[in-house]
């Protein structure tokens, strides 16, 4: 049975008080939007539309061609916005899943779930519920004395009793597509908000003599929709935890879990150590028995085995086995850290490649460069790479020494085993075994304090 998906984003969300579309605002990194057709995706669902409206382009350049795109210009309703989807669908066999693209929160275990119950029970729809500890807002499930599903009911237009229920419509069915879309011919706007409910669909199969059902889901938290900042927090909160239960469930040692902050699709290896608030976001990969301490900020980077990242910040960097950096340091765009390297406290690199067991210490910028095994930095050392115009590359050898204090203005190269006497300002080449020494003489001045204003 080929499975379809339409998923609704087109509303403004003005609660959201932004500027921003809603279904753009992101829960752990990726915009809610992305999170639902990823999960439909993961569901094997290959012909997925998604209906926009208000920021459109916006919208189809952050789902790029995952899916297909129909236009909703006036949002007239859910009824209405399912339409817009007639030229795509219409005539496709099958069965189509309708979701809201500000729920991020569900799962594709969810969605195969509600396929396989509504292809079981033959339905012509299907309307996916929980039960919620608090229904306002919410539609209402309206069931018989059998518990067969008459009707749902959205909230303004509910009686008291029918407020008073607590089973709830999540804004998610599933419909045999054909028929879905000969209902829809028949909705009308004559309800309290004027608009055309998708949920009048299920009132016109059952008129019909149609099977409708309804799936009731276990883990009401999935089910909820993001309309203002509030939920968007709530939403962040929920994914986090589920991020990193099942990063723990795998073999990674999180501290305090519940101040360790890592977007969705992070990838991290077995008997890595998280101390609390870490934040680690973007398309980042730690590897095994890492150590991340308190307060470090990792993104888009790529961490091998046995690192340690103490208290720094990486941003699209790349550290190899057995490295270590920190305190308070920060890998720049393009920062490649070798096996074994040791970049210490107050460092700064971009857009370098350090290799395989240099030290650097502390108090260090190394910018433009490419160092060689074995070299030792000294502190306050500043690769100077810019000329107010250009940058500009640093080389330095295998097993050269820099002494303290000193400035490499580039372009440079020190060759292997050269030698930089502390507090020099290199500006010409260093060839092997040389000491360069560029800083003026020490001279005494006898007795010359005796004469200063003290």
């Amino acid at each position: 049975m080929k499975r379809n998906a339409i998923i609704l984003a087109a509303g403004k969300g003005t609660r959201m008080r932004s500027k921003l579309y809603k279904v753009l605002h992101k829960v752990c990194g990726k915009t809610m939007v992305e999170h639902v057709v990823g999960q439909l995706e993961k569901a094997d669902i290959e012909n997925i539309i998604t209906i926009v409206g208000f920021g459109a382009e916006k919208v189809e350049e952050v789902v790029g061609n995952r899916t297909k795109f129909a236009l909703q210009n006036e949002q007239l309703g859910t009824g209405h916005a399912v339409m817009q989807a007639k030229d795509l669908l219409a005539n496709e066999d099958g069965e189509t899943i309708v979701v809201s693209g500000d729920t991020p929160l569900f799962t594709a275990d969810t969605f195969k779930k509600l396929f396989e119950y509504h292809e079981q029970r033959h339905a012509a729809a299907t309307i996916l519920t929980s039960v919620a500890p608090d229904p306002t807002g919410y539609g209402r499930i309206v069931r018989n004395d059998v518990g067969i599903v008459e009707r749902i009911v959205e909230q303004k237009d509910a009686t008291p009793e029918e407020q008073a229920i607590h089973e709830i419509n999540t804004g998610v069915y599933c419909f045999d597509n054909k028929k879905l879309f000969a209902a829809l011919k028949n909705i009308n706007n004559d309800n309290a908000q004027g608009e055309y409910y998708l949920t009048d669909v299920i009132e016109i199969l059952k008129n019909e003599q149609e099977i409708v059902t309804a799936y009731k889901m276990s883990d009401f938290d999935e089910s909820m929709g993001v309309n203002d900042r509030v939920a968007l927090a709530r939403a962040n909160k929920i994914m986090r935890k589920r991020i990193n239960t099942k990063l723990m469930e795998s073999g990674v040692t999180m501290l305090d879990p519940e101040t360790t902050y890592i977007d969705d699709g992070v990838q991290i290896g077995q008997d890595t150590v998280i101390e609390g608030g870490v934040v680690i976001k973007g398309k980042t990969t730690i590897g095994n028995e890492c150590y991340i301490s308190a307060h470090s900020r990792i993104e888009d980077s790529t961490i091998h085995d046995g690192v340690t990242i103490t208290s720094s910040t990486l941003q699209e960097a790349e550290m190899h086995d057995g490295s270590d950096i920190g305190p308070n340091s920060h890998l720049r765009p393009a920062a490649e850290i070798g096996k074994n390297v040791h970049i210490g406290n107050f460092c700064e690199v971009k857009k370098a490649f350090i290799g395989e067991g240099t030290k650097v210490g502390h108090l260090t910028y190394i910018g433009n460069a490419t160092l060689g095994k074995d070299i030792n930095v000294g502190c306050g050392v500043v690769f100077v790479n810019y000329d107010g115009k250009n940058k500009h590359h640093t080389n330095v050898g295998d097993h050269a020494f820099i002494g303290s204090n000193s400035n490499l203005v580039a372009p440079v190269n020190l060759a292997a085993n050269a030698f930089v006497a502390a507090g020099s300002t290199i500006t010409d080449n260093v060839e092997e075994y040389d000491m360069a020494i560029a800083r003026a003489r020490q001279v005494n001045k006898e007795n010359y304090a005796k004469k200063l204003p003290w």
